[in-house]
C-alpha cells in the first residue's frame, strides 16, 4: 500500500485525491496557500456528496474517505512520509522542472515522483533529476475520480520497479492504465481527441454543417459505439478491406491543419472561452452550464456503475 501525496489542489489535484481516498489510500493534498487548499477541499467534498447521492459510497464510506485526506500548503509536509507523489501543477515546463528538483531533494530515492502532464515532455521535466529512474507520467483524465483511463509513460531511465509500482497503484485506485511506449506530445488520448477536434473545426469553418449538427453526428453515432469498440477494433468489425479503401480516398480530403482554425482564434481573442467565460462556440448561461455539466457527470457515473457491476 502506497502513501500518496498530490501536489496541486486544482481541477485534477482534488479529483485525484478523492479517487485515491475512495480506493482506501491515505493521501495528502498540497495547495499553494490556505485559500488554494480550502477551494480544493470544497470542490472535493462537493464531488464526494454526488457519489453519496448516487449510491456509489455509503455514509460510513463517506466519512472514511474524508478521514483519509489531509491538506497542507507546506511542500515539505506534503513530501514527508509519502511513498508516491503525483504532481498536477499548471502545464509550465519551468515550473515543473523546479518542482521536480525540489521534490528530488526532499524525498529518498525509493519515492516515486509522477507527473500528470499530457503535453510536456517527461524527459525534459526530469532532465535535472538526481534519481531519474523513479520518475514517470501518470496522466489522469478529467474528472479523474470518474474517468477510468490513466496514461502511463516511462522515460528511457525509468526502472521496472517504478513502472510496476505505478501500474499496481493505479489498478488499486480502480483505474484502467495503459502503457505509452514513446514520449510524444499528447500521448494517446489527446492525440485521438484533437484529431477529431481538428476535423470538427474544419467542417464548421467550411460551412459543411452547423456546430449543433457536428456535435450531434458524434453523440448519435461514434459516441454510442466507442464505449464498446475503439477505432482499431471498429475497423476489424467493419472489415479491413472496407476501411483500407475508405482511407485511400478519404484521407487526402481530411483536414491537415497545423494550427487552430481562424474562427477558434477569433473566439479566444474575444475572450469567448466557453463555459468559464459564459460564451464560446455555444452560449453558456448558468442554466445551460449546470445542465451540461450535470448531464456529463451523470453519464460518467452511469458508465462507472455499469463497469463495476460487470466486474
Amino acid at each position: 500500500m502506497e502513501t500518496l501525496a498530490v501536489i496541486g489542489s486544482g481541477t485534477m489535484g482534488h479529483s485525484i485525491t478523492l479517487n485515491a481516498a475512495w480506493a482506501g489510500i491515505d493521501v495528502k493534498m498540497y495547495g499553494q496557500d490556505e485559500e488554494d487548499t480550502g477551494k480544493g477541499l470544497l470542490n472535493l467534498n462537493k464531488k464526494l456528496e454526488v457519489l453519496l447521492q448516487n449510491d456509489l459510497v455509503t455514509v460510513a464510506e463517506f466519512e472514511n474517505i474524508k478521514a483519509r485526506i489531509r491538506v497542507t500548503h507546506a511542500i515539505e509536509d506534503a513530501a514527508e512520509g509519502a511513498t508516491f507523489i503525483i504532481e498536477t501543477i499548471p502545464e509550465d515546463l519551468v515550473m515543473k522542472q523546479a518542482l521536480f528538483i525540489q521534490l528530488d531533494k526532499l524525498c529518498g530515492p525509493e519515492v516515486i515522483i509522477a507527473s500528470n502532464t499530457s503535453g510536456l515532455s517527461i524527459t525534459q521535466i526530469a532532465g535535472a533529476a538526481l534519481f531519474p529512474e523513479r520518475i514517470l507520467v501518470t496522466h489522469f483524465w478529467n474528472p479523474a475520480h470518474l474517468v477510468p483511463l490513466v496514461e502511463v509513460l516511462r522515460t528511457d531511465k525509468t526502472n521496472d520497479n517504478t513502472f510496476v509500482r505505478a501500474m499496481d497503484l493505479l489498478r488499486m485506485m480502480n483505474k484502467k492504465p495503459i502503457h505509452i511506449k514513446k514520449d510524444v506530445p499528447g500521448l494517446v488520448g489527446n492525440r485521438l481527441q484533437f484529431a477529431l477536434f481538428r476535423e470538427a473545426q474544419y467542417l464548421l469553418e467550411e460551412g459543411i454543417a452547423s456546430k449543433e449538427d457536428i456535435d450531434s453526428a458524434v453523440i448519435n453515432s461514434l459516441g454510442l459505439r466507442l464505449p464498446v469498440t475503439g477505432p482499431i477494433l471498429s475497423a476489424d468489425m467493419g472489415g479491413l478491406d472496407v476501411f483500407a479503401a475508405i482511407s485511400d480516398y478519404l484521407f487526402k480530403d481530411l483536414s491537415n491543419a497545423e494550427h487552430a482554425s481562424e474562427f477558434l482564434k477569433k473566439l479566444v481573442g474575444e475572450n469567448k472561452l466557453g463555459d468559464k467565460t459564459g460564451e464560446g462556440f455555444y452560449t453558456w448561461d448558468k442554466e445551460f452550464s449546470h445542465t451540461m455539466n450535470q448531464r456529463r457527470e451523470q453519464e460518467l457515473i452511469r458508465f462507472l456503475k455499469q463497469d463495476r457491476e460487470n466486474k
